[in-house]
């Protein structure tokens, strides 16, 4: 598993105007291919009326999945600078559809591939970015005349508590990155003097917002 990694934030479009030829970008999250083609298909039908709905994804911890088309643009100039942008933001299980309806007005090469990577850059920028960071949850028993000092120095601390149990003790769940998990122990048993029970959970991944 990745340690860290960025990819969008959810379901987002924006529409753009070029030489009066409309753009309207879609970018969503897709774990896997199949979801990525459902999305595009999606889209597909949602703008059937459309002159083109050009699309890419990138799939997979390393980007082993990459997909671009062009969707009746000349080859090179819609898929590919949709695509581009992906890599360029280093975005993961990303996919961007730009559906456009052609206004009259021929951009060429060169303008349609400007027009494509903007579209895709300002609807990625319209929807957000989150960075994906690997946590595993700690969790810490402790008993009740501790629980006021943990906390409290928890949360001026960097690590971000998950939830608190109650139960005949206290039993606290605190995200802590994966490799910080030994100076985390380390840190909860000086402050404890030794009066705490730490174990390690589960991996998950907590999102934070880069804009």
């Amino acid at each position: 598993m990745l340690t860290r990694y960025y990819t969008i934030k959810g379901y987002g479009e924006h529409e753009i105007v070029i030489q009066k030829s409309r753009f309207i970008a879609y970018i969503s999250r897709a774990e896997t291919e199949a979801e990525a083609q459902e999305f595009i298909q999606m889209m597909k039908k949602k703008h059937w009326d459309a002159t083109h709905n050009c699309s890419a994804y990138l799939i997979g911890e390393r980007d082993q999945i990459q997909k671009a088309n062009d969707d009746g643009e000349p080859s090179g100039t819609a898929g590919v600078p949709i695509l581009e942008v992906l890599k360029k933001k280093q975005l993961k299980n990303t996919v961007a559809v730009i559906t456009r309806y052609f206004g009259g007005i021929k951009l060429g090469a060169g303008g349609l591939i400007r027009a494509y990577g903007k579209a895709t850059s300002e609807g990625i920028n319209a929807t957000g970015i989150v960075e994906r960071k690997l946590m595993c949850v700690v969790r810490t028993k402790i008993d009740y005349t501790w629980l006021g000092k943990i906390e409290n120095e928890l949360r001026s601390s960097i690590y971000k508590i998950k939830d608190i149990h109650y139960y005949d003790h206290v039993e606290i769940k605190t995200f802590v990155e994966n490799n910080q998990t030994k100076l985390f122990k380390e840190w909860m048993t000086d402050l404890t003097n030794g009066q705490s029970v730490i174990n390690e959970g589960e991996l998950v991944y907590l999102e934070k917002d880069v804009f």
